[in-house]
């Protein structure tokens, strides 16, 4: 029986994000992914700028390139802590909600659905590292093939991606009538687990977590192969390439969604007191030294 069916599960009323409350931060839910462009505010323009190189080189064969190069899985070896603790030393610059170095979220996201669920400890681990693969920014790969949220390359892109309207101008793709159409090198609903998304953190460990043979269920990789998609589970676009079995994945990454999104703020864990509890996680799901 699915885990949905096992437990009942609250979902976000959509409606919340228009009340002034907060339920999950410091500030209101509106104000999350504020997208607006404002050139004279540095922090706006840091993540504009990183989506317009994302969208302008994030091709069909840039992403089959990236594959060839990082699921060789020769880029470093590490066990779960040492990769997270490398987080230490970035800051997303797609991020328009947090300033922070990474890790810092992770240990925010954990604990966040660690509250809410106790019950499901291989949760609590998916959201401690579900950006794990943003370690790739450390190996010589820019922010924009490694962070913010990702779409898939080969077909038309949708009308609620980040910027859409201008950061695509371009993008050589737009002109190649295999991959510009509505379902472009696709076909009505192959399923999300068939398309190839462009090249960042969701997709990278989501790979590395099959490549080291995780003891994690299914569903928490493919939590965070597509946390990112928010066109797909946001957006309520691409449905014409989705399947009936991908409405459970899009279930679970809203309930995750809750822990990645709306727990950032400056409130900073106390990371060294909870290292043991999570400790314990990743020898039972993700043990020892991995191949990244």
């Amino acid at each position: 029986m699915r885990l949905l069916q096992e437990h009942k599960i609250d979902f976000i009323d959509p409606s919340e994000l228009l009340r002034p409350e907060t339920s999950f931060a410091d500030k209101c839910l509106s104000k999350f992914r504020d997208y607006t462009i404002d050139a004279a505010d540095p922090l706006k323009e840091r993540v504009r700028l990183t989506y317009r190189q994302m969208h302008l080189n994030q091709t069909v064969d840039f992403v089959k390139n990236r594959h060839k190069k990082w699921l060789k899985f020769n880029a470093l070896r590490a066990t779960v802590r040492e990769a997270l603790e490398k987080l230490n030393y970035l800051v997303d610059e797609s991020d328009p909600d947090i300033d922070l170095p990474n890790i810092v979220h992770a240990f925010q996201a954990a604990e966040r659905a660690r509250e809410e669920f106790p019950q499901f400890d291989w949760l609590h681990l998916t959201a401690l590292v579900h950006d794990l693969g943003k370690i790739m920014a450390f190996y010589d790969e820019p922010q924009w093939a490694v962070v913010g949220d990702t779409f898939p390359v080969g077909c038309a892109w949708s009308d609620s991606i980040v910027y859409r309207k201008h950061s695509f101008q371009g993008n050589p793709d737009a002109d190649n009538p295999q991959y510009n159409s509505k379902y472009g090198m696709y076909w009505p609903q192959c399923g999300i687990d068939n398309l190839l998304m462009s090249w960042g953190h969701d997709e990278y460990m989501y790979q590395v977590l099959k490549h080291n043979k995780t003891k994690l269920p299914d569903i928490a990789c493919k939590i965070i192969r597509f946390h990112s998609f928010y066109p797909w589970h946001t957006g309520g676009d691409y449905q014409h390439l989705a399947t009936t079995e991908d409405e459970e994945t899009k279930k679970w990454v809203l309930i995750f969604n809750r822990y990645d999104l709306y727990t950032k703020s400056e409130k900073v864990p106390d990371v060294d007191a909870l290292w043991p509890y999570y400790q314990n996680l990743i020898d039972k799901y993700l043990p020892g030294v991995l191949e990244f």
